[in-house]
């Protein structure tokens, strides 16, 4: 579909809508055809992946990467056989044992197609169950790969990692946790991202139609700082053990510094939500599920007030309600459509929810010292999704 075609005027998107349909019908009156002469090939054939000889340097590796689109634009780690088993070994199933299917190309994401992305992303042995439980819920349907891999949006996946497994492999959930520097947070997150890539299909310029994209893109992963949380943990919240490791994927399209030195709980919470509150926010127009990320320093404020998770989010879900009017013409539009079913018709003075409901905030502590906190906007249309991670 040839973008941009929003602002086009009715007649054109009709005649877009047109020629779409005759491709469609096109394809489908040649499949038959294409089926019948394709070679055979059993199903475990067809997914396995291929062995070539690769050239022996480094640049020439990255060379070959760059012409078949297997990069995410730096370097990658030669997927050696040797390197290649290691990672199959530690993922504790069958080679051929396929995890999901990744949209939108629905490629099947075997522990082999797994093992070989992981070894290009740099992503050590240990870390592989962290992966497979990451993949498993990117692409469990409330998430919305689907949408999130194809959509204009800069929308990409955050990884947050609970549990034991947080200090057993260093993943990092204090100083700098979204940043560079941890081995573990980068790694995983980038063997992910080349996930999407390569076995989803979502190539930049092709599926993936992001006008601008966001670094995040290369890789988003993060622990969460349970030491420095005054409640319970985000894995303890959505039923698993304290004892337990999980994985929760989240469809983030960005992050926003939130720097303030407030020290009251009520004053604190009043600038948190009026961040939050902004009129080209896709979690207003469709009711989403935004996230905070509280740096220990906030956390303990409003902690010492005695208010409880629960209470911290019913309190930014009140006051980051927001005037319709705030909404472009069309987008108020859009909106109504979307939520007619929740909200019934609005008018420009209806103050608009950011959540269908205030359960719907996510809520995590991390970070280091200072007076900073993290607020992550999603797609929308995408619900964040736990799994566990199986030793």
């Amino acid at each position: 579909m040839p973008h941009p075609f929003g602002s086009q005027p009715r007649e054109a998107v009709h005649a877009i809508a047109d020629n779409l349909v005759l491709q469609i019908e096109r394809v489908l009156r040649e499949w038959p055809a294409q089926a019948d002469s394709a070679p055979e090939a059993t199903f475990l054939e067809s997914e396995r992946a291929t062995r070539m000889e690769a050239p022996p340097d480094q640049e020439s590796f990255d060379r070959l990467a760059r012409d078949r689109c297997w990069t995410d634009g730096l370097p990658l780690v030669p997927p050696t056989l040797p390197r290649v088993e290691t990672r199959i070994a530690a993922g504790g199933y069958d080679r051929d044992e396929v995890i999901a299917h990744v949209a939108p190309a629905f490629g099947a994401a075997t522990i082999e197609r797994i093992a070989v992305n992981a070894a290009m992303a740099g992503c050590p042995p240990e870390a592989m169950p962290v992966l497979i439980a990451a993949i498993e819920a990117l692409c469990d349907p409330g998430f919305n790969l689907q949408g999130i891999q194809a959509t204009t949006n800069p929308a990409t996946a955050c990884i947050i990692v609970n549990g034991p497994v947080v200090e057993r492999l260093s993943f990092n959930a204090g100083i700098n946790c979204l940043g560079q520097g941890s081995w573990a947070n980068a790694t995983v997150g980038r063997a992910l991202r080349l996930v999407m890539q390569n076995i989803g299909g979502a190539r930049p310029g092709e599926m993936d139609r992001a006008t601008h994209g966001q670094p995040g893109k290369y890789s988003l992963c993060c622990a969460e700082n349970e030491a420095a949380n005054p409640w319970e943990p985000l894995h303890v919240e959505r039923g698993y053990g304290p004892g337990e490791s999980t994985v929760t994927v989240i469809g983030v399209s960005g992050t926003l510094n939130m720097n303030t030195h407030a020290k009251d709980a009520d004053d604190l919470l009043r600038v948190l939500a009026d961040t939050i509150a902004y009129p080209t926010s896709n979690d207003y127009w469709f009711g989403g599920e935004p996230w905070l990320i509280l740096s220990p320093e906030h956390a303990e404020i409003l902690a010492n007030a005695r208010l409880t998770k629960a209470e911290v989010k019913a309190r930014l879900w009140e006051e980051s309600k927001m005037a319709a009017s705030r909404l472009s013409r069309k987008d108020h539009t859009r909106t109504q459509h979307t939520r007619r079913a929740e909200l019934g018709d609005f008018a420009p003075h209806t103050h608009l929810p950011v959540s269908t409901k205030s359960e719907d905030i996510g809520l995590i502590v991390a970070g280091g010292a200072g007076t900073h906190s993290v607020y992550m906007p999603t797609f929308g249309n995408t619900r964040s999704v736990t799994r566990p991670i199986r030793a």
